[in-house]
């Protein structure tokens, strides 16, 4: 079942690039920008990426935080992540657990049957866990900046 605007985000551990279990709860208090990110190292997302880097002081002054959950292993999102200079943290969700639950799995990626990812997902979360604002596109679109800066402004 898919998490929709309205409802609480369900919570979750997952393993950071680091090895570190993080929990989504951990970070209420503060917005949330949740992206799903179909795989490291691929175009679109390492694109994707890096506009959520070089918009840390923007997400910052709204009192936000970027979460990027992927299905890759953690080695590859330590990786991408020092590749790439990415300051936020990157979970690895290897079982499709989260994805499953949030409704953005993406079957067959790449052309690879049987492979599932996630698909490309954006929600934003306010201060309590609370989904304000929900996008999910194909893993070639890039999601609509403006509008997450948009919901996260409605939020101040």
């Amino acid at each position: 079942m898919a998490v929709e605007v309205g409802q609480t985000a369900p919570d979750f551990t997952l393993l950071d690039a680091d090895r570190k279990q993080r929990k989504l709860s951990e970070f209420q208090g503060k917005n949330v920008v949740l992206a799903f990110f179909p795989g490291a190292f691929t175009g679109v997302c390492t694109k994707e990426a890096c506009s959520f880097r070089d918009s840390a002081a923007q997400f910052n002054s709204m009192n936000a935080q970027v979460v990027g959950v992927a299905v890759d292993s953690f080695f590859a999102l330590k990786g991408w992540s020092d590749v790439n200079k990415l300051a936020f943290p990157l979970l690895s969700d290897h079982t499709r657990q989260v994805v499953n639950q949030y409704g953005v799995s993406f079957q067959n990626f790449g052309g690879m049957q049987g492979y599932t990812s996630a698909t490309r997902a954006v929600f934003v979360l306010d201060k309590t866990g609370k989904v304000q604002y929900k996008w999910v596109g194909q893993p070639g679109n890039d999601p609509p900046n403006e509008e997450i800066h948009q919901a996260l402004a409605k939020l101040q």
